[in-house]
């Protein structure tokens, strides 16, 4: 078994595969102030709640946008599993042709190298996490841009924090902007107007590809079904695609390493 790990800045998401099947996965907050011990025995009471042998895990390959946790989960691998991680842009590359003058953030690239190897180029590429970003690969796959703005629920909790009279609230679609109440009204602000926002994004990333309005459009990350499920311009949302990823990596690391 392979167990693929992406820290983000909200959650860490372990993933256990067996050849290209996703045999489980699990999440946990990010926290810097975790121990090793805590991240290393929640790991182990998943592995023993489903009757999983932590000794057939082969590998561990990590990739992270959290540098202030990597310490300590490195740690809490090597003491519980007895392996040290393989980590994306430090001992392997993603192989992300990319052309701007700064590296291309892990998760990102990963995303886009599982979103080629599924579903071909040129694709755009959305990740509805903490942060939301949108990225253009052309027909060569190489990586053409991107831009990034603040996740949905980073938008929403600001304004909660920021306006003493407003809610917190549920990400929901509330059906209409015409809201008959403040929560609706909220929701159509934030949820509609943020659905507006993406597909203005989505256009402009096509047009600015000059590839036509046809390119495929894949979504990940915990928002991707609220999303998609209210808009025609995102094709597929795929949750495994960090996961699958990570094993695409891995396994050309392996193979590179046998040449």
């Amino acid at each position: 078994m392979l167990l693929a790990i992406d820290v983000g800045n909200t959650n860490m998401v372990f993933g256990l595969l067996e050849g290209d099947k996703l045999l489980g996965s699990f999440r946990l907050m990010t926290d810097a102030n975790k121990t090793s011990d805590e991240i290393g025995l929640t790991v182990c009471e998943y592995f023993r709640r489903f009757d999983l042998d932590m000794d057939q895990v082969c590998d561990i390959i990590v990739a992270s946008v959290v540098p202030q946790v990597m310490y300590t989960l490195t740690n809490a691998i090597a003491k519980y599993f007895g392996k040290r991680p393989i980590i994306v842009d430090e001992d392997v590359s993603s192989d992300i042709h990319y052309e701007g003058d700064e590296r291309l953030g892990s998760d990102r690239a990963v995303a886009c190298v599982a979103a080629i190897a599924k579903y071909g180029k040129p694709l755009v590429v959305l990740d509805f996490g903490t942060a939301t970003t949108v990225d253009a690969v052309n027909h060569q796959g190489t990586y053409l841009g991107g831009c990034i703005l603040a996740g949905l629920r980073v938008s929403t909790d600001a304004l909660f924090q920021r306006a003493a009279m407003l809610p917190r609230i549920e990400l929901d679609h509330p059906g209409t902007v015409l809201g008959q109440n403040t929560v609706s009204q909220i929701q159509a602000g934030s949820v509609v107007g943020y659905i507006g926002a993406i597909e203005y994004l989505i256009r402009q990333t096509k047009e600015e590809m000059g590839y036509g309005p046809d390119i495929k459009v894949v979504a990940t990350g915990g928002l991707a079904r609220l999303i998609a499920d209210n808009t025609d311009l995102i094709d597929v949302v795929d949750s495994q695609l960090i996961l699958d990823g990570l094993r695409i990596i891995y396994e050309r690391y392996k193979n590179q390493e046998q040449e």
